[in-house]
């Protein structure tokens, strides 16, 4: 489902040129739940912001789903990332504004579904992550554990085949970071998603099915 081959990014700090990730090359089987562990600066989220097609790398290759992205221009990046990936952050990234149905189907409407096609996928994907009666709550009226739920709700609006994770557990307390890893490996497991993961929860790394590690931008 996704690969690279000896994939570098160098950031430029004044005269300091930093690898932040240092020829990685890696191979992730469909429907495979994988963890990315490492100590903070080793290149964790620079890797899967690469994979994920907002940062650009420096040199190598990706291939996702048979089709080789990295030289591919901005537009066709933005296809990539609307019809096969969903992401999920440590922040939620919701809109603040917009109630939980509503950052649904904002959404939806990106991948072309409209009206009340779009509400009612919206409603059957909060359903799904337990969260139809709190649909109309704006975020600051969601507990952390809630308004991760929407996000993940938001990341399978597309149907994507691969969802990455950034510390998707990071601010959750401990009952409501057991529930977010439960869902996502369900993902995984039932819904046949291919998982990459970022994460120092060790609770996390113990259901994946391989744990990749860092350390200064390479696989260790």
């Amino acid at each position: 489902m996704l690969e690279t081959r000896d994939l570098t990014k160098i950031f430029q700090v004044g005269n300091v040129s930093i690898r932040a990730v240092d020829g990685v090359s890696l191979t992730v089987a469909a429907g495979e739940f994988v963890a990315i562990v490492g100590p903070s600066g080793s290149g964790k989220t620079t890797l899967i912001s690469c994979l994920g097609c907002i940062t650009r790398p420096t040199s190598g290759e990706i291939i996702i789903d048979g089709e080789r992205i990295d030289y591919k221009k901005e537009g066709n990046l933005a296809r990539i990332r609307r019809n096969k990936m969903g992401f999920i952050f440590q922040t939620f990234n919701l809109i603040p504004f917009l109630s939980a149905l509503e950052n649904v189907i904002i959404t939806l409407q990106n991948v072309g579904v409209k009206g009340n096609t779009a509400k009612r996928r919206a409603q059957e994907l909060l359903d799904s992550v337990g969260l139809l009666e709190r649909q109309n709550h704006l975020p600051s009226q969601l507990s952390g554990g809630e308004q991760q739920r929407v996000s993940i709700a938001r990341a399978l609006a597309g149907d994507p085949k691969i969802i990455l994770a950034d510390e998707p557990t990071a601010n959750l307390d401990t009952d409501r970071g057991k529930e977010i890893m439960v869902m996502l490996e369900s993902l995984c497991r039932e819904g046949g998603k291919t998982l990459i993961c970022v994460t120092h929860d060790q609770r996390m790394v113990e259901r994946v099915d391989r744990v990749l590690k860092m350390v200064d931008g390479r696989l260790a």
